[in-house]
């Protein structure tokens, strides 16, 4: 009876034991692979609400250190509105589960008071942009790397072109890969027309309340000029990837980032619904598509193509 008494006590412990185990895995950050990978652009919300001032499990490990497969790193840039967290709740377990090193910064916020410090790409473009290059140059610090990739969504795919353009970011980015590319702006000839009424009557397109990117992101806006300076937006010796989707509602047209390149320019251009009807993903969705996150991985792994799938995506929700 005290034998059965002590190997349920055992039996006990060891359960509590696996299961303290297991929660600790749920929240480990980057060595508790295989993550949970959800393909909802709004899964890392929950965690981020319930842990303010961190980053998602898998993401911002400075202790991660480059495989030979995946020698560059892989920053992670939000959209307007968005977050290191609130953003990429689909591509940080993804990508960590591939072996990379992930980061990713939260550049352009009004506030540090959580949650509202994840509500970021508010600022000036050419201020997150020097925000970005020291987020860059820590992660090349920490991990040793000579280069990293970039995966941007939305701001987040036209931000770091001044970075690379004007900030020295040329010789520290391998891979470009945008998805919802918005090189030429969003609003089409109607944004242009308007901002240029706006700028004559002396009102900047910085002015807008809160968001002073959102008037910098306008078709015709002085800033686009000059990132599309010397004949378009890339720079030569980086691979770029656009990853556009025909129901955009944010980028107007669509087509806005689906900018061919220069003779000499690596420019490969996608629309998720080439050769997929069925995919109906948004400016949102698409941010969390598996078929846009397929093609997310051949652009950083071009050496190893895998199958592109082709599956039903509702707009917002995925």
């Amino acid at each position: 009876m005290r034998t059965r008494s002590r190997f349920a006590l055992v039996r006990g412990i060891v359960g509590l034991l696996l299961a303290a185990a297991a929660v600790a895995a749920s929240v480990a950050p980057a060595g508790a692979a295989p993550l949970p990978v959800s393909y909802s652009f709004f899964s890392g919300i929950p965690y981020a609400l319930g842990h303010p001032g961190g980053s998602l499990p898998g993401s911002n490990d400075f202790g991660c250190r480059p495989t030979a497969e995946h020698p560059d790193p892989v920053v992670l840039v939000h959209g307007t509105g968005g977050g290191s967290m609130t953003n990429w709740g689909t591509y940080v377990p993804l990508l960590r589960n591939e072996g990379y090193c992930v980061f990713a910064l939260t550049y352009g916020t009004v506030t540090s008071v959580a949650p509202f410090d994840q509500v970021g790409g508010m600022g000036r473009i050419e201020t997150s942009a020097a925000q970005l290059r020291t987020f860059v140059d820590r992660v090349r610090r920490a991990t040793g790397a000579a280069k990293v990739d970039l995966v941007g969504h939305s701001q987040g795919t036209l931000m770091p072109s001044w970075y690379v353009k004007y900030l020295g970011g040329a010789s520290s980015v391998a891979r470009y890969v945008s998805i919802a590319p918005l090189w030429n702006g969003t609003g089409g000839p109607v944004a242009a027309q308007s901002g240029a009424f706006l700028r004559r009557l002396g009102l900047a397109e910085t002015g807008l309340p809160i968001c002073a990117a959102c008037g910098q992101m306008q078709t015709g806006s002085p800033l686009l000029a000059k990132i599309s300076a010397g004949g378009g937006p890339y720079v030569p010796g980086i691979a770029y990837t656009n990853i556009s989707t025909r129901y955009d509602e944010a980028v107007i047209p669509y087509t806005s980032g689906q900018v061919a390149g220069r003779v000499g320019d690596d420019v490969t251009n996608i629309v998720v619904q080439n050769g997929c009807s069925i995919d109906h993903s948004d400016h949102v969705a698409v941010a969390a598509s598996r078929r846009a996150a397929t093609y997310v991985l051949n652009a950083l792994d071009p050496a190893h193509p895998r199958p592109v799938p082709c599956l039903p995506v509702a707009p917002i929700v995925g």
